[in-house]
């Protein structure tokens, strides 16, 4: 796995914490963390970009980013569990994963990663 890659999936983790800010920010502090995580996690994802294939990319973002929001709405917050949303889930982890495998990288003119 390289940069571009580990770039998506630090975006994608922050996009859970900004989503999840959206919904229980309620302070100053709250809603500043929100705001920084969207800004850092947008910048990755457009960074990813540039190299991957960007509908690659914006599906892996998007997917990675459900996933961990609905688990941590279970975890954290008292979503009720359900097994189909749980299945749901691993079938949308399975296109992202499928979607790492079968995406070969653009190379940059003059850059070597």
């Amino acid at each position: 796995m390289n940069r571009n890659w580990i770039s998506l999936i630090i975006a994608a983790i922050l996009e859970v914490f900004w989503v999840i800010g959206l919904a229980h920010a309620y302070s100053f502090w709250t809603w500043t963390g929100t705001i920084v995580a969207l800004i850092i996690s947008n910048y990755l994802m457009i960074s990813a970009g540039r190299t991957l294939p960007v509908g690659t990319v914006y599906s892996v973002f998007v997917g990675l980013g459900a996933a961990g929001t609905v688990i941590s709405e279970i975890l954290f917050f008292n979503e009720p569990f359900r097994w189909a949303k749980v299945a749901l889930i691993v079938l949308l982890l399975i296109g992202v994963i499928g979607l790492k495998v079968v995406t070969e990288e653009k190379t940059e003119k003059g850059a070597e990663d």
